[in-house]
This record gives C-alpha cells, structure tokens and sequence, in this order.
C-alpha cells in the first residue's frame, strides 16, 4: 500500500475491484426460482427450514446467509431484531437416560382454528426426541401413556424434569414450592419406578425443552400441510414412521460420554403402576363408587363380603377399571360398566416341577419310611 500511495498518489488505495462484477454472483434466474419458490409454496417456512428445502428437494445449493439476504432484500421477512443478552445455560447430563424432559405445546398444528397439545419427551444429553404425539389436552393419562411407551421402548430413566402443572406436582399456593410428600397419580407411578422427579420453577430452566418447542412450531405444521395431513390420527402416524427420526437426525447433538443410563425394566406390572388409583371403603351392599360410577362386586373366594373393607379402584388408559383388595382383584368392568372375565388374585403360576400340598405330604412320608428301615 506503500508503494502504491508513493507510485500513483491516494488513487493508487482505491479497490480496484469496484465496479466489476463477483465471481461468486448467484444468476439472476436462480434468484427469481428462490423468491418464487418462496412466495408461491413456503411463505410460512421460516428461514432456516426454506434453506434446507432448497438443497433437499429442489438441489439449490445456496449459503443460508444469502438466502436470508435475499429474502429481507426483497421484503418477504422481516428482519430479525437483536437479540438480548441470554442466560448461561445449564450444562447438559454426560449420558441418555440420565434426565427426560416432559412438556405440551399448545398451538394451532394444521393452521385452522383447531389448537392440540404436542407431548414431547426428550433427552437432556443429546435433545433425542423419545416421544412425540399430538392429544387433544395434556392430561395425567396422556402424561402416563407417553412415559409408558418411553420406559417400554427406552428403558427407565433416572430422572425426569417438568413444569409445576398439577398432573406432575402437587402446589399448595401459586409461585411457592412444591410439596414432594403429597404425590400426584403421576408421581407416584415415577416413584414406585424409582424415578426422581424434578420441578422448574420458571420458563427459562425450561430452555432446553422451549426452544425445541419453537422448532417444532417452525417446522410441524408446515410439513403437516406439505403432506395433506388435517386430522391427529394421520399427524400421529407421521410422526411415529418418519417425523421424528428425521427430526433426530438433524438436531440431536452426540452425549458428552460414552454409553446409556438407560436400564432394562424388569417390572411386569406396568399395566398396574400406571393407573389412576383411588381408594374406596366397600358399601355394605358390596358395591363401590366414584361420583356417579357405581360397580357391584361379587361374593370372593376368600371373604363372604367385603363390606367396610378398603379397596383400591385402578382405573387403565385403556378406560377398563380394576378394584383390587390387598393382592386380590375382586372386580373388572368394561369402560361401559359391563362385568369383564373372572376376578381373583393375580398370583404367579406355579411351575409344573413344583410339588403340591399332596404330593409333597407323600415324599415326606415315603422318606420317613426309608429312614425307618435304614436304621
């Protein structure tokens, strides 16, 4: 630079490349294709999304930055404002299996006036998306059906983090803590698994799970018009065979160790642990009830009546109830009522090697009487 000021004066500084064209310009026809694409087929993509489909399915190979150029340049975007200061984030758990998030997302997913929950469990370590379903409210038993299906696919889990609503936690005055001793039906499942249940307290300790659900308003509900889905029953099908791989595949991160906290579940009874329960004392009629639900019970094998005993009522996500008392179940109904199959206690098959009463009565004697004779 020198020697050009001394050689051709201040001129000699100007860059000389002013004036000419770039050679990384993009053609004039592929930005056209881009704008139109735009606005004729993803105007309600948001930038990074419009990006990814321009590779994917119309192979325009294009920098984000420039796309994002183009789009403010032409007025289709607003632009972004900048953003504020943020919070240090908490560090993620080294290993899956470690802590789930659980959280809904209400919002309109097929862009008419129809608004859904979106259920979603994720992996704190690697944001894998373990569960995903769309149900008309987040609810204890939509709760439990999400975390049954996790624990039967995935394995337990050690911990799981939620909001304070009232299927999680029990909260005796708004903005106080919660009261752990007094558990929900969905707590106490967590707790008869061994898994330990953690409350936030405010929006941001739920970053994690907020900003996976600001993709997921960015992304589902313009892909579920891409496919021509309009009802749940289709959406849920979407996301169970292709959806969520797709969207794991793009924005699950690798764990900071080697390995899973995710254990086999031994428990056989999971039929049992997630239910609603409640308990009930038997009328001297033998009938017990729940509000305007009322349900007979017959005379048992081992009590001619259960009149003043305590029963516990598991109502199933399948609708059916069982009454239990102690180990026995004494009743099953149908979700209409209607008596369902016998009742009885729920006791383990004895194997055939196994002796009985009688046979084992028998050995007794016949080894007494070799006994006798050896002497």
């Amino acid at each position: 630079m020198r020697e050009k000021l001394e050689r051709e004066g201040y001129s000699g500084l100007a860059d000389r490349r002013k004036g000419r064209l770039s050679s990384h310009r993009i053609p004039l026809q592929t930005v056209e294709e881009v704008l139109r694409l735009y606005r004729e087929q993803y105007s309600d993509f948001n930038v990074r999304h419009f990006h990814e489909k321009l590779r994917e399915q119309h192979r325009i190979e294009i920098s984000y930055t420039w796309v994002y150029a183009a789009l403010t340049g032409a007025g289709l975007i607003a632009k972004k404002r900048r953003r504020a200061p943020h919070r240090r984030r908490r560090e993620r758990r080294p290993m899956p299996g470690m802590m789930l998030h659980i959280d809904g997302s209400k919002h309109r997913w097929f862009q008419d006036d129809r608004w859904y929950d979106l259920l979603v469990i994720l992996d704190d370590a690697t944001s894998e998306i373990c569960y995903a379903q769309l149900v008309e409210e987040e609810s204890t038993r939509t709760v439990m059906r999400g975390l049954r299906e996790v624990i039967e696919v995935k394995g337990l889990f050690c911990a799981l983090y939620s909001d304070r609503g009232s299927h999680f936690f029990v909260t005796p005055k708004a903005g106080e803590p919660v009261d752990k001793q007094r558990l929900t039906q969905v707590g106490r499942a967590m707790k008869e698994l061994g898994v330990q249940m953690i409350a936030a307290y405010s929006p941001q300790a739920r970053g994690r799970s907020e900003r996976s659900f600001g993709t997921w308003q960015g992304r589902l509900p313009q892909e579920l018009r891409v496919a021509g889905i309009t009802s749940p029953e289709e959406a849920n099908r979407f996301l169970r065979e292709q959806y969520i791989a797709v969207f794991n595949s793009k924005f699950t991160v690798k764990a900071a160790e080697r390995g899973t906290a995710f254990r086999r579940c031994g428990r056989a009874d999971l039929d049992w642990i997630f239910t609603v329960q409640t308990e009930r004392v038997v009328a001297k009629d033998n009938t017990v009830a729940i509000a305007a639900r009322s349900w007979q019970l017959d005379k048992s094998r081992f009590r001619h009546s259960l009149a003043g005993c305590m029963v516990t009522i598991h109502e199933h996500l399948d609708a059916t109830i069982s009454i239990r008392y102690g180990p026995h179940v004494v009743g099953r109904f149908e979700a209409n009522g209607e008596r369902r199959g016998k009742v009885g206690s729920p006791r383990k098959q004895r194997p055939s090697h196994f002796p009985t009463a009688t046979t084992a009565t028998a050995l007794s004697l016949k080894l007494k009487r070799q006994a006798a004779r050896a002497t």
